[in-house]
């Protein structure tokens, strides 16, 4: 299927190509600039004023239109929280009282899970695991006091693949009290959709080739609910740029064109500043990543960002910057130092750690007959299978100790990658394939390539029952998902 930022429907030699699906008709440049509006305002979110010392608001999932990919398409219908698509972006400090109070505008149930914040288990939205289902028509208040500063997203822990898949998502900061230097930021919530002739998204969201190979991969890339065209930018301006990988199935490898990003945090948990290994950066499924960008184009020039994961011959352009053609803001770059303040963390005591061996194994080519497993079932975690939303009353695959260091080695036995996210906790990366990760790495969501292992070790001082799964929606609906317990 062509895949595009902008609408992949667009000039051949404008856009990549993945497999054949639908086509839509030619829309040109005219139009993409009337789908974009404001080449800024289409892709950029804007900060907001800083909230005072709590933050309430009030999220109501429910169907809605937006106009996706252009004046001459009819508005895709998508599910959104109060309209917005993404949902509204919304900002508190760092250890404020944060309260939500979500209404259900669906005609099925839904919840609202909180990924990467470290909170009690009664506010982390699994349907059965961790609270009641939201009905249609009923309501669910959250509240929790985010203990760390970052980049956190919200998004439907109830049939994830749909509802999620039909525009289901929205930014969550969490402000540091010293934020970096820095001259404007933008949020970009980057969404993946596959969409019919007429611009509406396909609803045919099951497939047991999706589930048992790469998932549900679309045709068309939004960046902030639009198909983007440029981004305005003054030659010489710092940005911090919050990046969320919102798509349900799609990794994305960017290359920032012309440009050097340092990256300082990563799903929210500051890191050493260190620019992506061989240009690339890497986000699968639920990924974040914070970047400092230094605009040192020249006034006029126009440098692409491109998505070049499944190979040259696939890559795509999902945005551009363009510099406006007046004075540089600066000569030189910001002297001001881009790393973040620490969070609160636990340290891992390697030494005394539990270590456990978790094998993610199934789908297609992957040493098992998928089409033999039971029900629907088409992965496995240590050859057990937990599929659609998990039930009431599942039973934990691993119970550790509150206060306990664990260590899970997570052994990639399969032909696809899994972007394996651990509820509740953040964890510290160790090795992969045996070898040290440089530097200080934490995440919640860590991304393991077929046939490979990656270490990771956490401290389990949050109790209750915690999803562990992969952030392909497909593979987690059709059973690569297990529970840990923390007592």
């Amino acid at each position: 299927m062509p895949v595009r930022g902008r609408p992949w429907f667009g000039a051949r030699a404008r856009r990549g190509q993945v497999m054949p699906t639908t086509r839509f008709p030619a829309l040109s440049r005219r139009d993409f600039l009337k789908t974009s509006g404001t080449l800024a305002a289409a892709t950029a979110l804007p900060p907001g004023k800083a909230p005072g010392p709590a933050f309430a608001t009030r999220l109501t999932p429910a169907p809605a239109r937006v106009p996706m990919v252009g004046d001459d398409f009819p508005a895709t219908a998508v599910w959104a929280y109060g309209g917005s698509m993404p949902g509204p972006v919304l900002r508190v400090r760092q250890g404020a009282p944060f309260q939500a109070v979500v209404r259900n505008g669906l005609d099925e149930d839904t919840t609202v899970h909180w990924h990467g914040v470290r909170l009690p288990n009664a506010m982390d939205g699994v349907p059965g695991l961790t609270q009641p289902p939201v009905r249609p028509g009923g309501s669910f208040s959250y509240a929790f006091t985010p203990p760390d500063a970052g980049t956190f997203w919200y998004h439907p822990h109830a049939d994830g693949l749909v509802q999620m898949g039909r525009g289901l998502a929205g930014a969550l900061i969490v402000e540091e009290a010293e934020p970096p230097q820095v001259d404007r930021e933008l949020v970009w919530v980057i969404q993946d959709w596959r969409l019919t002739r007429d611009a509406q998204i396909d609803p045919h969201f099951s497939s047991r080739m999706a589930e048992a190979m790469a998932g549900r991969i679309g045709n068309t890339v939004t960046l902030n609910g639009r198909v983007p065209d440029a981004i305005k930018v003054r030659a010489g301006e710092r940005t911090r740029l919050r990046l969320i990988n919102a798509a349900t199935a799609r990794i994305m490898a960017l290359r920032f064109a012309g440009h050097r990003p340092v990256i300082v945090a990563l799903d929210g948990q500051p890191c050493d500043p260190h620019e992506p290994a061989g240009g690339r950066l890497l986000l699968g499924p639920a990924m974040r990543a914070d970047l400092i960008l230094d605009a040192t184009g020249e006034p006029g020039s126009r440098h692409a960002v491109t998505d070049d994961f499944y190979g040259d011959e696939l890559a795509y352009s999902l945005v551009e910057f363009a510099y406006e053609s007046g004075p540089l803001l600066r000569e030189h770059a910001l002297d001001a130092s881009v790393r973040l303040p620490p969070n609160p963390l636990p340290t891992p005591e390697l030494a005394s750690a539990e270590r456990h061996v978790l094998a993610l194994q199934g789908g297609m080519m992957g040493g098992m007959d998928m089409m033999g497993m039971r029900g629907s079932a088409a992965w496995a975690i240590n050859g057990m299978s937990m599929t659609g939303d998990g039930r009431t009353g599942m039973s934990p695959l691993l119970t550790l100790a509150r206060g306990q260091t664990c260590v899970l080695s997570l052994r990639n036995e399969t032909a696809w990658w899994h972007p394996m996210h651990l509820h509740g906790h953040s964890f510290r990366l160790l090795t992969r394939n045996g070898a040290a990760v440089p530097g200080t790495v934490w995440g919640d969501t860590v991304l393991v390539p077929p046939r490979e292992a990656v270490e990771v070790a956490f401290v389990a001082d949050n109790p209750g029952d915690w999803m562990l799964h992969c952030h392909v929606m497909d593979h987690q609906a059709s059973g690569l998902m297990t529970v840990i317990r923390v007592a």
